[in-house]
């Protein structure tokens, strides 16, 4: 298996980097949207990041337009977007596919992770993983699943103990 930590990454202001970036820090990983029914979780994404980064946890949002195009908008744009309606502060990628030919090789390594109802290919906007300290995944929740829900906040919590 690939160590995620080795897959590069590039940021949405066009920073070339690596997931190592993340090395030693809890990292919830989400594909977002900024035309999805589930958008307003941005909102809850930053308030759990904002409740544990000083903690080592991240989040990661993963721009991407592959489902019923629900994301259409340029990296620049989708920055603003996020900043201005959502406050959001944690890192985004550049736009990418998180499924079929030109996935991503994250999401190539994120979908590994089988356990619960989700095991395979990213199923919809704002899906997550969260992955450990040294990089494996430990969890992943469905869209459905809030960011300020009791089994997201006890995942971290518990990757944030180890």
């Amino acid at each position: 298996m690939t160590s995620l930590h080795s897959i590069p990454l590039t940021l949405i202001d066009g920073t070339a980097t690596d997931f190592g970036r993340f090395k030693g820090d809890v990292v919830l990983v989400v594909n977002v949207a900024s035309q999805c029914g589930f958008t307003r979780q941005y909102s809850g994404l930053e308030a759990l990041y904002n409740k544990f980064r000083d903690q080592g946890f991240q989040i990661l949002g993963v721009p991407c337009n592959q489902f019923a195009g629900q994301e259409p908008a340029a990296d620049a744009e989708i920055a603003e977007f996020c900043e201005r309606n959502f406050g959001v502060t944690f890192p985004l990628a550049a736009k990418s596919d998180v499924r079929g030919r030109d996935q991503h090789p994250l999401y190539a390594e994120l979908t590994k992770f089988k356990k619960g109802i989700l095991p395979g290919l990213v199923k919809w906007n704002f899906e997550k993983f969260l992955v450990s300290r040294d990089g494996d995944v430990v969890a992943r929740f469905a869209p459905t699943v809030e960011p300020d829900s009791p089994e997201i906040i006890a995942a971290v919590e518990e990757a944030l103990s180890r």
